[in-house]
């Protein structure tokens, strides 16, 4: 039986698989590679964090969304085109071999990293489920901390919290930690009157770079009112253990560094020793691997040809991902007889980003929305979008919105546990 391997279950992986699976039904073996046995739905990672969702409620069973695929629980290292075989370390830490017909790379991001002093070892990232369960015992620890002080100094640099990056993600940590924090900070009388300080840092001149203007202007309108320090054209210049040097030169006690930089694709792309752009796999219109006959790649970890903007390469962004999926599942297919290859062009359909509480700002095909009317379409839109989990999802909306939130630290997960630096050692 023919084998496809896809290495990955983000939004490229999983749509892929799935689209594979329906239309090679019967005829060919799909095998999903990915080191947990749950696709993340990762634009909901802020409100796990913020208390509003339970953790699983983003982690989509594969097992029960993709039952006639094969799973294999581990992380591919090795890709062997020649051999035509993938290697993976499994959860007890042996080599497994895969042999395949098609092979197709969708490993995602990382954490972005800079060469500056301090970052890797005080920085948080916030790229997964245990990085957001992790900063959120981390705020909680910090507001605790806070109160058994009698330190004034200490006191203030445990309320501080300094996010930097002002793209989606980052944004919506700020939006979303600014009001987890005040409603912690209520339970602690010996607080009372405190207020945590948030900032927001990036190098642009504006939060949400990479959107239209009024998006932009209506988020930082919001993180403005809530109190957010937004600092654009500024980032950090060191780090390190009691607070940060920022590159303006001022200094900021403080012991929450928050790093939504941006991702770069995983290291796996690098190791393929493949021609790249941007440290993306480079690839044709239809996804192909050029000169590597049945090798295709999408999502972050490829360099994907923007035939709507000529010369440019599409966006490392969860659109993309799972449109290009169900694309590179189509277009496999069709090598192996079954439908129509064709290009990826993409229409853009608007973006959504969630501001918590009863804040968002959205532009569903360029209309431009923000409040409450923002808020029902940014919801509506992750729902259709979830493979999984929906009901529940909303149960726990419905859930905050009249009970509000409630944030206890579990230390379910170590820093040790969620290193900033994901590079394997050489």
């Amino acid at each position: 039986m023919t084998r496809i391997v896809v290495v990955g279950a983000g939004f490229a992986g999983f749509y892929a698989a799935q689209t594979l699976h329906r239309r090679l039904r019967g005829s060919t073996e799909v095998v999903l590679v990915n080191p947990t046995d749950y696709f993340l739905y990762v634009p909901l990672l802020p409100e796990v964090m913020a208390g509003i969702l339970d953790p699983r409620r983003i982690a989509v069973p594969l097992a029960s969304r993709l039952p006639e695929v094969r799973l294999a629980v581990g992380t591919a290292h090795t890709i062997d085109h020649d051999a035509h075989r993938v290697t993976y370390r499994d959860p007890d830490g042996r080599d497994q071999h895969l042999d395949y017909d098609h092979v197709l790379i969708t490993v995602g991001s990382v954490n972005k990293l800079l060469p500056i002093p301090g970052v890797n070892e005080y920085a948080h990232g916030f790229r997964n489920l245990a990085e957001a369960v992790f900063l959120r015992d981390h705020l909680v620890r910090q507001i605790e901390l806070a109160d058994s002080t009698d330190d004034e100094d200490e006191r203030t640099a445990r309320l501080t919290f300094v996010v930097v990056g002002a793209g989606y993600t980052g944004t919506e940590v700020a939006a979303q930690g600014v009001l987890a924090t005040r409603a912690t900070l209520r339970k602690h009388p010996r607080l009372r009157g405190r207020t945590a300080r948030w900032l927001l840092l990036d190098t642009a001149d504006r939060v949400l770079p990479g959107l239209r203007e009024r998006l932009s202007h209506t988020a930082s309108r919001t993180l403005t009112e809530r109190g957010v320090e937004i600092m654009t054209g500024t980032s950090v210049k060191e780090a390190m253990a009691e607070g940060v040097l920022l590159s303006d030169g001022s200094s900021v006690p403080t012991r929450s560094l928050i790093w939504c930089v941006g991702v770069r694709p995983d290291p796996l792309v690098e190791m393929l020793g493949l021609p790249t752009e941007r440290g993306r796999l480079i690839v044709e219109p239809d996804l192909s691997v050029p000169g590597k006959p049945g090798m295709w790649a999408c999502g972050d970890a490829a360099a994907v040809p923007d035939l709507a903007e000529p010369g440019q390469v599409t966006s490392m962004t969860a659109q993309h991902a799972q449109r290009q999926g169900a694309t590179a599942g189509r277009n496999i297919a069709a090598a192996l007889g079954r439908g129509k290859a064709r290009s990826y062009k993409h229409r853009n359909l608007g973006f959504v980003v969630d501001l918590g509480g009863y804040d968002s700002a959205a532009d569903p095909l360029g209309v431009p929305l923000s409040g409450f009317p923002a808020k029902v379409v940014t919801r509506g839109y992750h729902l259709s979008v979830m493979p999984g989990n929906r009901v529940r999802t909303a149960v726990d909306w419905t859930e905050h919105a009249l009970l509000g939130s409630e944030l206890q630290r579990l230390d379910l997960v170590q820093p040790t546990q969620v290193p900033l630096d994901t590079r394997p050692p050489s």
